[in-house]
């Protein structure tokens, strides 16, 4: 919703949020949680739920982004604080001047698998180089089933919202060909559930629709998760 002529950067959050007692979107999402029930095997319903989301969150706003995406460092692995620096107001303090990287390189908590996501995410769209200069084509936004499906430069996302319905079909018109996973945000590796299995390859199969034959394939896209798809070139 822009004119053709301004160029864009998208974000979850920016600084702004997280700035003299504002709270970041983890922080918001996980509330006093993120304090006591970020250890790994703590079993809080508010912290699965808000790990879940950032990522869906981080996903849809890098793929959907204008021309650039931001993202405060610290908040990329839900950072549990705002920053506030040295001020008349706050008695010149230095206590929340900081961002807590420890929180984000020690093994026992969760705050690494959403810092680890957010690599990931960036690694897959440095090997597409153009994609921000590609339109975006949405396929699918059902405001019931709470799925957005869209495609960029050969890259297929499919995003479930849905807080307790998954689908173990969803199908997906493609062009012919197969498909590799290419991020599963369910991963364990990213703090997800390992409902969907890693190194798969979807194919495309015929079917006809109205009075056309087009190709679909059909994703398991359990709650709260998301996929990217990534067409295989064909071997030369």
């Amino acid at each position: 919703n822009r004119r053709a002529d301004e160029q864009t950067i998208s974000y979850v959050e920016s600084h702004d949020q997280a700035l003299v007692g504002g709270k970041t979107l983890f922080f918001e999402m996980a509330g006093p949680a993120v304090y006591d029930a970020m250890h790994k095997g703590s079993g809080s319903l508010a912290v699965e739920r808000a790990v879940a989301l950032h990522k869906l969150a981080r996903l849809a706003t890098l793929g959907t982004a204008g021309h650039g995406y931001l993202n405060f460092m610290g908040n990329e692995f839900g950072h549990p604080e705002w920053i506030d620096f040295p001020r008349e107001g706050n008695g010149f303090s230095l206590k929340y001047a900081r961002r807590q990287w420890s929180l984000r390189d020690n093994p026992a908590l969760q705050f690494h698998w959403l810092a680890d996501f957010d690599e990931a995410l960036i690694r897959l769209f440095a090997r597409h180089p153009r994609i921000l200069h590609r339109p975006v084509r949405l396929m699918t936004l059902d405001g019931g089933a709470k799925i957005l499906v869209f495609n960029r430069d050969g890259l297929f996302f499919a995003l479930n919202f849905h807080w307790t319905q998954s689908y173990p079909d969803w199908e997906i018109v493609v062009p012919p060909g197969d498909y590799d996973l290419a991020l599963n945000t369910d991963a364990p590796a990213f703090g997800g559930q390992g409902r969907i299995a890693d190194g798969q390859t979807y194919i495309a199969l015929p079917k006809i629709r109205g009075d056309e034959q087009v190709h679909a394939i059909r994703v398991y896209l359990p709650a709260r998760t998301a996929v990217v798809l990534v067409r295989r070139r064909p071997a030369t």
